[in-house]
């Protein structure tokens, strides 16, 4: 255990001496590395020998790896060996288990839908169901969280599990035995048509698959009529360089640099656009706002460069770190900065981050303070980061990517008591509920979705149902704000509805119409003239 600590200890210093020497000043003179781990590693030998009291030394060791890596930057992160896994589905798009789309719904395990095609959908889990043992066990109280319901119903492919549903209707409870498969992780939230001519896509992270994904909507849209394309990447923190290089192909023809990489240790890597590409030619708006990050912000920055695509929304949330992974000897990973990336005018967008993580994280309240998110002119870029578009037009580096056509957060929307509604689950808890009693009557009247968005609204008596259920759930209930927010909360729990009668992809569809960016985009693609202004090449 003691050459496992030592030998942890000794790479990650490497690592480190070396990626600390270029935030240094000029005349910083770093240790030689040798000298550096001989220091640590004798220290850590000290310890481990001569310590009054016994110590657990792979907890200090991990301590030690994440104490190093945080005085970094904010992206290098350590993950233990135990969590490596579960750390990579997001991006690698799958794991394995039953495939249910869950929520825990007054301590109980709601199905809300099964996984087309998925072990769950195939033995004839429905949406709705309520599992109330698994192998036996009782599945419900207050022991059971979201971690409960991994540990017990993930697993490895091929194994069983039995659960017993509760299922409105049905006497008694059915036991379902479940064999377990591989489960994709979709990374494309909707696809769908804004109009005859106008195509919608909602890609939430750049994953291994999201190419595959995001070609397969290509196809259906042009099916449909597709000529101008909306890409929403509000909210997409990143994922794979790889993918993103990929996905900005698609819209860039032969040999056009997407983004380059470049670092102390790394040297400059230009990564170009090819011949393949399945929107190269119509208007293509991007969406984009604070929670867009790194490859996010290599695909818009790439369109804006390039003078490919107009930028709808709000500045970006400003990663331009490159992090790799790195096996250490147990199995665990670091992830650690090797270098910045640059979008094809040279801008690195990358944030301060000099004053520490918390400030770092804390960015999203000081933008909302200073009125950012409000009044775009209370941005203000130094010239030292002025950049120009292939066509002339200026842009800014050092702190995200603003957008060609600013939109303002509508806070009059989201006021006290939505937040609380939302924070204290009360949309969701109360459509469950709803469809636990109108479900099968709704499915009847609308059985296809397209049906259900043209003709269900929520009328007086559900109102009447969920401020009720409001009052209850909520310690404060003030009436005197509802109203204003009347039309958007009725259509916050329509389109809840939709998705849990219909699928993800039916959410997005319903709350379009209350979606100031993308009516904006709707409004930009019906006429040439901001394309004209912009210099916006179709």
């Amino acid at each position: 255990m003691k050459r496992f600590a030592i030998a942890v200890i000794t790479v990650i210093l490497l690592w480190s001496t070396a990626l600390q020497a270029q935030y240094r000043t000029p005349n910083y003179k770093p240790m030689e590395p040798n000298e550096t781990v001989k220091k640590y590693s004798t220290l850590l030998y000290l310890i481990n020998n001569f310590y009054v009291d016994t110590l657990n030394m792979p907890e200090l060791v991990e301590k030690a790896i994440t104490a190093t890596l945080k005085d970094l930057d904010p992206h290098s992160a350590y993950i233990p060996k135990k969590e490596v896994e579960r750390a990579n589905e997001p991006l690698e798009g799958s794991f394995e288990g039953v495939g249910i789309t869950f929520q825990l719904f007054n301590d109980t395990i709601l199905v809300i839908a099964p996984i087309p095609g998925g072990p769950s959908d195939k033995v004839g889990i429905m949406a709705g169901d309520k599992i109330i043992k698994v192998d036996g066990e009782d599945a419900y109280g207050e022991k059971i969280t979201n971690q409960w319901v991994m540990d017990h119903l993930r697993g490895k492919k091929g194994t069983k599990v039995t659960v017993s549903i509760y299922r409105k209707g049905v006497d008694g409870l059915l036991d379902f035995t479940i064999i377990r498969d591989k489960i994709p992780l979709n990374s494309l939230d909707a696809a769908f048509m804004l109009d005859n001519e106008t195509g919608y896509i909602k890609l939430n992270r750049f994953a291994k698959q999201s190419k595959e994904e995001f070609d397969k909507a290509i196809d259906s849209l042009k099916k449909e009529g597709m000529k101008n394309l909306v890409f929403d990447l509000r909210g997409n923190s990143g994922g794979y360089l790889g993918t993103a290089m990929n996905i900005a192909d698609e819209f860039l023809d032969d040999g056009k640099l997407i983004v380059y990489t470049q670092g102390i240790h790394s040297p400059r890597q230009d990564l170009n656009s090819t011949t393949e590409g399945e929107f190269e030619h119509g208007k293509l708006i991007v969406l984009i706002n604070e929670g867009s990050a790194s490859a996010s912000e290599i695909v818009s920055g790439a369109m804006q460069d390039w003078d490919r695509a107009i930028l709808i929304g709000r500045r970006s949330f400003g990663k331009g770190l490159v992090q790799r992974p790195f096996k250490l000897p147990d199995g665990s990973v670091v992830r650690l900065t090797v270098a910045r990336y640059y979008t094809p005018s040279g801008r690195c967008i990358q944030k301060p981050y000099d004053k520490g993580v918390k400030d770092y994280y804390n960015d999203f309240s000081k933008r909302l303070k200073h009125g950012e998110l409000i009044h775009p002119d209370s941005i203000h870029f130094p010239d030292s980061l002025k950049y120009e578009t292939k066509a002339g037009r200026t842009v800014y580096g050092g702190g995200g990517i603003m957008p060609d056509i600013f939109i303002p957060l509508d806070s009059s929307r989201y006021n006290k008591l939505y937040s609380n509604l939302i924070r204290k689950g009360v949309f969701n808890s109360f459509v469950n509920e709803y469809l636990d009693e109108h479900r099968k009557d709704l499915l009847i009247k609308y059985p296809e979705f397209s049906a259900f968005n043209k003709n269900f609204r929520i009328g007086d008596k559900e109102m009447a149902l969920f401020t009720k259920y409001a009052q209850e759930k909520l310690d404060k209930f003030d009436d005197s704000e509802l109203e204003p927010n009347l039309q958007f909360i009725q259509l916050q729990m329509k389109a809840l509805l939709a998705r849990n009668l219909y699928d993800q992809n039916a959410y997005y569809e319903t709350i379009v119409t209350m979606d100031d960016a993308i009516q904006k985009a709707i409004e930009v693609m019906k006429t040439d003239s901001y394309f004209k202004k912009l210099k916006i090449s179709y």
